[in-house]
């Protein structure tokens, strides 16, 4: 009888416990409307970021420091859970993730990020950039965070810029040392018109392609080649199928630190300076890391048997020349005073 009365009073006791702990939900998450409320102090809260690199590139190690810086300024109010890979998706689809709030934070380049808000395609006007000192002080200024506060309007917030670096050109038929050498050759790009145009301008054949189908396209010969800064080629064994490289540089990619709004809204004043503080520390990290292997993974392409090839001022300015005509049209499209906002700002930055 007395064990009886035990479990009738232990019962009792967990449903009022129950009722005391769990009854009101409101404040917890697991709705939308739930999402976008303040969270309360002390509330954990979890971010996943995603990217569609692999787990051994300077992005994925930004990201890792960022996880670090954040979940120990937060005392592990905030948790971060990292995917490489493209486990998320690609770049169009994680960023329609973070706008609907189903997806907390990823770090496209600018290419992807103009179909979403058209200014951006100013990043990506090829020779744009003389160098990655120039790109820091125009992208870290007044300038860049005009940028990064339109992405607002699609309910995005833009954190901080990090840096995908110059991007090359790779291909399998012939070393492209001029502007004769694109001819005929098919390039896989990212989906955006700016380069689409620009491969035009130089003679190749662009073709646009998810980056998660590249590797298999260059395989089976679909594409001759692609463009990317060296440690994705190497990161991603582009050497295993591509036999040619060339520093054309032609555009300077940044990566823009993305975070879904409904989310970043829903979280305190002190917890939103966390992740800010946060995504710029890990940046100028990610910045440097991106920075030495971009250079040191010349040496490595070559020794898996890639054949390099260095463009001469003479023929870089003649691939300028070709595609000064996309400049002109896209600059029209972007807004002419915008765009010349930003050449003059990369002016200033060289004096």
């Amino acid at each position: 009888m007395k064990k009886t009365l035990s479990a009738l009073l232990v019962g009792s006791m967990a449903v009022f416990l129950a009722a005391c702990g769990g009854g009101d939900n409101s404040k917890g998450g697991g709705t939308t409307d739930d999402a976008a409320a303040p969270a309360e102090q002390g509330e954990a809260v979890t971010i996943r970021a995603g990217i569609g690199l692999n787990s051994e590139h300077p992005q994925f190690k930004g990201l890792e420091k960022f996880k670090e810086i954040v979940e120990e300024e937060s005392n592990g109010t905030i948790q971060v859970e990292l995917y490489h890979s493209g486990q998320l998706g690609d770049d169009r689809t994680m960023m329609e993730a973070l706008q609907l709030g189903s997806q907390e934070v990823t770090v496209p380049s600018t290419a992807p990020i103009a179909n979403f808000v058209p200014e951006f395609a100013v990043f990506d006007f090829p020779f744009l950039f003389p160098n990655s000192e120039v790109a820091d002080a125009v992208l870290d200024g007044e300038v860049g965070t005009k940028f990064l506060d339109m992405l607002e309007e699609q309910n995005l917030v833009g954190l901080a810029y990090w840096e995908n670096g110059f991007r090359n050109l790779t291909n399998n038929e012939r070393a492209v040392a001029t502007l004769e050498d694109f001819k005929g050759l098919t390039i896989r790009t990212m989906e955006n018109e700016v380069h689409l145009e620009a491969f035009r301008a130089l003679g190749a054949n662009p073709t646009p392609m998810a980056f998660t189908e590249l590797f298999t396209a260059m395989q089976q010969g679909t594409v001759d080649g692609q463009e990317n800064p060296n440690a994705t080629i190497y990161l991603e064994k582009y050497y295993e199928v591509q036999s040619y490289l060339s520093d054309t540089r032609h555009v300077y990619s940044p990566f823009v630190f993305l975070m879904s709004k409904p989310f970043y809204d829903g979280l305190t004043e002190e917890q939103q300076a966390i992740v800010r503080e946060a995504a710029l520390e890990a940046g100028k990290y990610q910045r440097e890391l991106v920075r030495q292997a971009n250079e040191a993974y010349i040496t490595s392409l070559q020794e898996e048997g890639m054949t390099y090839t260095e463009i001469s001022d003479e023929d870089r300015q003649e691939m300028i020349d070709a595609v000064q005509p996309v400049i002109e049209k896209f600059s029209e499209r972007v807004g002419a005073e915008l765009v010349q906002e930003v050449y003059d700002a990369i002016e200033a930055a060289q004096q």
